[in-house]
């Protein structure tokens, strides 16, 4: 009851995919997704290319015939052979994201790829259209990581893109479950992007102190950082995030210097945790295949549910 075009330009068995974190949406994450009949992805934002193909070649094994996704984040990948080795791997899907689609869409397209542009608005949206994408991630100012400063909510954002572009959306920003994930389809989205809760997974490669602190978190506790700056983060809230949340002389890009002793050591102050609002709904760590066959299972039992209410 789910495929669609998100699922036909996928091959996968659900419209679901899992955001491309740095660091953590490696082949161990990732594999659990494509296993799951979502579709994993594996980052670039680390901009470790040597160990990106490294993960990119463990998914034939940890997944095998499964079909996974390859996010090109174009401001943190200074190597454009990266393209090539993707193409050559036989990646079939590609988003990309933080940078103009004009880059890489021809080439990627001309390959054979299916490509996605990540966008946090209409302007943007418009602009990956008209340079040839096959589909758009549409993502809210409320989902972690990096940001437009000018961020825009998903209840607002989707619709309007929705309203104005042909090409199918995927919806990130704010979705965890069934409920949210019948709400993007209302609003106009044919699939969802699953990015703070794919933290708080048991297949999740960070460290568990940051998995506790996400099942810890209210919805209050995510701030956004470097508005002024740029590109903004939107991170847990903790004393050192409390203190740069105001402050406009510094770049919070420089408390991810040492994002490693946070990622994998559990420092929790050694570096900024990026998270979305969704971690106030996150209660407990759990697989991937079980936060993914709910999701899908529950997003057929409401829109059930709202036909019967509703229409019927």
């Amino acid at each position: 009851m789910l495929r669609n075009r998100i699922t036909e330009m996928m091959g996968t068995e659900l419209p679901i995919m899992q955001a491309p974190m740095g660091w953590i949406a490696r082949s161990q994450l990732a594999s659990a997704v494509s296993n799951a009949g979502a579709m994993g992805m594996i980052e670039t934002s680390s901009g470790e290319l040597d160990n990106v193909r490294r993960e990119i070649l463990a998914m034939a094994e940890l997944a095998p015939g499964r079909p996974f996704a390859v996010n090109i984040a174009q401001a943190f990948v200074s190597d454009p052979s990266i393209i090539d080795f993707v193409v050559e791997q036989g990646v079939k899907f590609v988003t990309t994201s933080a940078g103009d689609p004009r880059q890489y869409t021809e080439r990627l397209k001309a390959a054979g790829l299916t490509v996605f542009h990540v966008v946090p608005t209409l302007r943007a949206a418009l602009k990956a259209v008209d340079a040839g994408v096959d589909g758009l991630i549409v993502e809210g100012g409320e989902g972690g990581g990096f940001k437009n400063p000018r961020d825009v909510a998903t209840m607002v954002l989707l619709p309007l893109v929705a309203s104005k572009v042909d090409v199918p959306i995927i919806a990130a920003g704010g979705f965890l479950d069934g409920r949210t994930m019948a709400a993007a389809f209302a609003l106009g989205a044919e699939g969802v992007q699953l990015g703070t809760v794919m933290v708080a997974t048991q297949e999740s490669p960070i460290h568990d102190n940051w998995k506790q602190a996400i099942i810890g978190a209210a919805e209050t506790d995510t701030v956004m950082l470097n508005r002024h700056a740029g590109p903004a983060l939107r991170v847990l809230r903790s004393d050192r995030s409390t203190a740069l949340e105001f402050d406009t002389t510094v770049n919070a890009m420089t408390a991810m210097l040492d994002h490693k002793k946070l990622y994998f050591d559990g420092d929790m102050e050694a570096a900024v945790a990026l998270s979305g609002q969704i971690a106030g709904r996150i209660e407990q760590i759990r697989p991937v295949a079980d936060i993914i066959r709910e999701c899908a299972d529950d997003c057929v039992a409401v829109l059930s549910q709202l036909h019967r209410l509703y229409v019927d």
